[in-house]
């Protein structure tokens, strides 16, 4: 009878973990609905940032451009990464920790310095026990009121700020793209100083820009760079409710799986246990008649 009340104890745990899992899912597919449609939103303005900045670069000299088009001569290296502040997302988290180290340990085999932004809780809590010194900054609570103004307040600022101030010459920002919600893609995209690919025909026939094309991409770099740090953010938090909803979804099925084996196992064991009551009973029987 123990092992009964203790079969009945784990599928009743059994059952109320799937009931959470099941409310975690639906929770994160209602976010991930909002979170698709504003990383959708931001993905053409970013592309036509981009190509406004190739049109104009393809026009100047990149030596004599502005600091965040040059390009880098210094050998120390700012990882942004992307990760979220709760975990219960599958490998969402991880997969961009591994990439993280893995890169860092490639670059400073190779004599660059790396340090490391950490956006996000989650990337922040492992890699401060791995890379310790590495780790310069951490940003966590932005998926909460994701804007673009409190992007460009919270991270994108302290970005500018330091390359200005010589912490870094060139910055990566890491993260993962939303493509459904059962996959998503790990991405790397250096801001700084910003590649471009510039276009072919605007060098056939480039436009004339009032003032130089040198000082709108001044003004228009650091906007860029604003831009594209908000898109990393949007399709990171696109991507970790996909991911949770996947994973809560996989989940609630294990559970229901568990559920249906310990119900059999239960069942087995009760028929067990009132055949060995009937024997017991059987054989006080007999031997009363004997």
């Amino acid at each position: 009878m123990a092992n009964l009340k203790s079969l009945r104890n784990r599928i009743r745990s059994v059952k109320n973990t799937r009931q959470i899992t099941k409310a975690m899912k639906m929770v994160s597919a209602a976010k991930l609905r909002r979170s698709q449609e504003r990383a959708q939103s931001a993905r053409p303005y970013s592309q036509h940032i981009r190509r406004m900045i190739g049109a104009l670069a393809a026009q100047i000299d990149p030596q004599f451009g502005p600091a965040l088009m040059v390009p880098a001569t210094g050998r120390r290296v700012e990882l942004v990464m992307f990760t979220a502040d709760r975990g219960l997302c599958g490998s969402f988290n991880s997969a961009v920790i591994r990439a993280v180290r893995s890169k860092v340990a490639s670059l400073e085999e190779s004599g660059h310095t790396v340090t490391v932004t950490c956006v996000g809780r989650k990337g922040h809590d492992v890699l401060k026990r791995q890379l310790k010194s590495r780790v310069r900054r951490v940003h966590t609570g932005l998926t909460k009121n994701l804007t673009f103004e409190r992007a460009d307040a919270v991270v994108t600022s302290h970005l500018l700020a330091d390359f200005a101030n010589g912490e870094f010459d060139v910055c990566i920002l890491v993260y993962n793209t939303f493509k459904s919600a059962l996959s998503i893609e790990l991405t790397w995209k250096q801001v700084i100083p910003m590649t471009v690919d510039t276009l072919e025909e605007v060098r056939g026939g480039a436009p004339e820009y009032e003032p130089e094309e040198s000082d709108v991409l001044a003004e228009l770099l650091p906007h860029g760079v604003s831009v594209q740090v908000f898109h990393a953010l949007v399709e990171s938090d696109a991507s970790e409710q996909g991911a949770r909803m996947t994973a809560m979804d996989n989940a609630v099925r294990n559970a229901g799986d568990m559920i249906r084996k310990l119900g059999i196992k239960y069942n087995r064991t009760r028929q067990a246990a009132i055949t060995t009551e009937l024997m017991e009973i059987i054989g006080g029987a007999e031997s009363l008649k004997g």
